[in-house]
């Protein structure tokens, strides 16, 4: 299964990095000549429809928090946390310095409190109190979103702490945060976050504290539903937003713009211009069932194969995509017990002999392994049916 994944991963790198690099270059427009970098880049396949140098290893601020609420969504959506969890806030998270929603030691805020201290204020203590939370410390975080890093395939990415502070060999690249901000678009539940443009904590209490979003464009462009800004003196006004329309979402990203005016014209110029050279022709949703799946030796004898993420074809304006052909793929002797989420095959879509899209396909639910009681009982049943 292993070779397998590592097979389909590196296909789904050179795809994208293919198709992304031919849409790119048909492109001669200039649109973020006042950033040290930026890419642009369609949400479902990846594709990169803009970029100016992408791999360039720049510090991203802020923008930093992207991965720190990619392992959060990841914690809630496989169930070790929930968002009406408590969580206590330390001496040490606390004491972080820069944007904050001013914890106190000892003071204690929910999950989704804390997310909305993450996502809308960028709150860098919210950011260290989340993650000892997670992980029960703060390096050992860092270590978590390290290792995230490699599992996404990001090689220009190294994080040495959960907020975006400055740090030394604490860097990303445009192109890394695109993907890692793609992974955290699957979870549609973060976009509740990132799309407020105000919102309070402490409500209830004499210290109600007013939360306005760092990026603007939430409520200035329609359509913009996240993510996340970053200034640093060194990294200078960073943006990494996304926007949807018409089924179509794009992920943009600027490093290195010299002011926020000059930050926020740039995105908006990508994201005018994906949208008026690009569609989407969306296909299936995350977590959609496509097939049944044989389990060997399992509490279940058949399990669902659901897709991954959201799957689209990208297309130029007013291309279409007749004559799709869909293949699925399923790995052989899948045996419990299974993971809620591992990989049981793949997806392909088509068109004649070119492959358009690959996808993972991932276990709908867990699978323990079957009892030596119960798999006795397997067998009686099925020697009495051939039996009969």
């Amino acid at each position: 299964m292993f070779r397998l994944l590592k097979v389909v991963f590196s296909f789904i790198l050179l795809f994208t990095m293919f198709v992304g690099t031919g849409f790119a270059e048909e492109s001669k427009v200039q649109l973020a000549e006042n950033a040290s970098s930026a890419i642009l880049i369609e949400r479902d396949t990846g594709t990169v429809l803009y970029e100016k140098a992408a791999d360039e290893k720049l510090p991203p601020a802020s923008m930093t928090k992207i991965m720190t609420m990619l392992l959060i969504m990841e914690a809630l959506d496989q169930g070790k946390i929930k968002l009406e969890d408590k969580v206590r806030t330390s001496e040490y998270a606390a004491s972080m310095g820069g944007s904050q929603i001013f914890l106190e030691p000892g003071e204690e805020m929910t999950v989704d409190e804390m997310l909305k201290g993450i996502a809308i204020a960028s709150g860098n203590d919210a950011s260290v109190a989340m993650a000892e939370h997670l992980a029960g410390s703060a390096d050992e975080f860092i270590r978590m979103m390290n290792d995230k890093a490699k599992e996404l395939g990001l090689k220009n990415t190294s994080f040495k702490n959960s907020t975006g502070l400055p740090a030394e060999e604490h860097y990303s690249t445009a192109r890394d945060m695109a993907l890692i901000a793609k992974e955290l678009l699957k979870y549609d539940r973060i976009t509740n976050y990132t799309s407020l443009y105000e919102d309070y904590l402490r409500q209830d209490s004499e210290k109600k504290f007013w939360l306005v979003n760092t990026n603007r464009l939430v409520k200035f462009y329609p359509g913009v539903d996240g993510l996340k800004t970053g200034y640093t003196s060194e990294a200078k006004y960073c943006l990494t937003a996304t926007a949807k329309k018409n089924g179509m979402r794009v992920i943009a990203v600027v490093m290195g713009a010299p002011t926020p005016k000059d930050r926020n014209a740039q995105i908006t110029k990508m994201l005018d211009y994906g949208f008026s050279q690009y569609q989407t022709h969306p296909m299936y949703e995350r977590n959609q069932a496509l097939t049944k799946v044989q389990v060997s030796k399992g509490q279940l004898s058949k399990l669902d194969a659901v897709t991954s993420e959201p799957i689209s074809i990208l297309t130029k304006k007013g291309e279409s995509i007749d004559d799709i052909e869909q293949e699925i793929e399923i790995n052989k002797d899948i045996k419990a017990p299974i993971a809620k989420g591992d990989e049981l095959g793949v997806l392909i879509l088509k068109k004649g002999d070119k492959v358009l899209v690959e996808s993972p396909l991932l276990a709908a639910e867990e699978v323990s392994a079957a009892s030596w009681w119960n798999l006795f009982k397997r067998t009686i049943g099925q020697f009495a049916k051939y039996s009969n």
